[in-house]
């Protein structure tokens, strides 16, 4: 353990020296790709998932959760693509207990823009253009994250007792552009969830300690271009990341021993200057997600969720309200658990409608399980 936390703190000290030597700026969306969410199951009810998350994909939404896995191993893959497929989306997880009390879990997310022609050299010495000159790369942000969550009630024969889980992710964050420019970033988020009677509570602290991303830009590859089309050259600096903190809110209720309803809310709060969200002020925002899920023997689902609600402004310079509405279903087959969503429904905001699928396999179930008062 001495170890790990010196590789923690030597990590930690690299980036604030970073930030010591060079230009720093605090963009407001900052790192946003860590921000648009993981899992079908979560996406088709709006993202509102800190209060309710009991699988591997804990790992983003809320790493306390990872302590309500009911099996030894669980594996997550998606994917999503986004602007007409001119982006990917993928995310990676995997969790396994390292005893009773306690979960790690670890999870890979990667967004990318592929393909995009580099047309530098389209014109030869000659003045013609040359085609074969034209190469491609990638603009692409990955995001490396190690979760650990523990119970913090106690172990009464082969149940845990209700308590407190928490939990704490390291991320490091690398972002590209092709050979242009690059930066390695690190950052901590921390989350906990509690129960009280038939309601789950959870909070999830996003970059709490700022995440510091370190760019370095080949300025030598653009220079020229960059002086004859008037933009501005590049300079290396340290892109910091603000916190934000999610707090949300679960109920399951059971109708028989077929059907169930589960009901969430998420009230994001950030802190990065005034954004066009519900609630928006200089010194904070507030972006509400709710969203809910219809079960049939936990081996069937359908899923609704909405959030992303905004005001926006149309041609006669008139304001109105939007918002994201959210579509999904769930299957358990076995031990493997296949999601859709779909994102946008009937396209009632400004951003366009995602087809997201992604899998679940759980190996091995638990001996022990975590009671709680989740009304199942």
């Amino acid at each position: 353990m001495s170890k790990y936390l010196c590789v923690v703190g030597l990590l930690i000290g690299v980036f604030f020296d970073a930030y010591t030597q060079g230009v720093s700026y605090t963009p407001k969306y900052s790192n946003e790709f860590m921000n648009i969410g993981v899992g079908a199951r979560a996406l088709g009810m709006g993202g509102a998932h800190v209060a309710l998350v009991d699988d591997v994909t804990a790992t983003y939404w809320n790493p306390a959760g990872l302590m309500e896995i009911k099996s030894k191993y669980e594996g997550s893959l998606m994917h999503a693509e986004y602007f007409a497929g001119i982006a990917k989306y993928d995310y990676a997880a995997f969790a396994a207990p390292i005893d009773r009390s306690s979960h790690i879990g670890v999870s890979v997310i990667r967004f990318a823009v592929d393909d995009i022609p580099d047309t530098r050299f389209l014109y030869d010495a000659n003045g013609a253009i040359n085609y074969n000159n034209v190469t491609f790369f990638s603009a692409a942000d990955y995001g490396f994250v190690l979760s650990y969550a523990r119970n913090v009630g106690f172990v009464e024969g082969d149940e845990v007792a209700n308590g407190l889980r928490f939990g704490s992710n390291i991320k490091v964050i690398h972002r590209n552009v092709g050979k242009f420019a690059k930066a390695w970033g690190f950052g901590i988020d921390v989350g906990a969830m509690y129960y009280l009677n038939k309601y789950q509570f959870g909070l999830m602290l996003r970059d709490i300690s700022g995440t510091y991303n370190s760019w370095s830009h080949e300025t030598d590859l653009v220079e020229d271009i960059f002086s004859q089309t008037g933009n501005q050259i590049p300079q290396n600096a340290t892109e910091i990341t603000l916190p934000r903190a999610i707090l949300g809110v679960a109920r399951k209720f059971a109708f028989n021993e077929q059907f169930s309803l589960l009901a969430t809310v998420d009230l994001d709060f950030t802190f990065d200057g005034q954004r066009n969200v519900l609630v928006g002020s200089q010194f904070g925002s507030l972006d509400p997600r709710a969203g809910m899920e219809l079960g049939f023997k936990d081996l069937a689902f359908i899923r609704l969720g909405a959030g992303n609600v905004q005001r926006v402004k149309d041609f006669s310079g008139q304001r109105y309200m939007t918002y994201q509405p959210n579509f999904g279903l769930g299957f358990v087959l076995s031990s493997v658990t296949i999601d859709y969503a779909l994102t946008d429904l009937a396209n009632q905001s400004d951003a366009l409608y995602s087809h997201v699928f992604s899998v679940k396999v759980s190996l091995e179930k638990l001996a022990y399980n975590f009671r709680n008062y989740k009304g199942f």
